[in-house]
């Protein structure tokens, strides 16, 4: 089954990054732009009998290493 994991920051902390990629967008004259946050993607395989238990697996994956859940969202979508 092929997955995308999408972790994002959760609302209340900071985005340095967030901000300089406006920042950049702004400098290029796209001035429509506002309030830009940054996440990380994560296209991969899952090798499981089910659904459910691809689901297992891949929230398993983000609470362990792909999301730092104390700063970090994240949602498992299955294909």
């Amino acid at each position: 089954m092929k997955a995308r994991i999408v972790v994002t920051l959760k609302n209340g902390v900071l985005d340095p990054q967030g901000k300089a990629i406006e920042a950049a967008l702004k400098s290029f004259g796209i001035e429509d732009v506002s309030g830009v946050r940054q996440g990380k993607v994560f296209d991969l395989e899952v090798a499981s009998e089910n659904r459910e238990q691809a689901e297992a697996t891949l929230k398993a994956a983000c609470e362990k290493l792909l999301a730092n859940t104390v700063v970090e969202n994240y949602t498992v979508e299955i294909a």
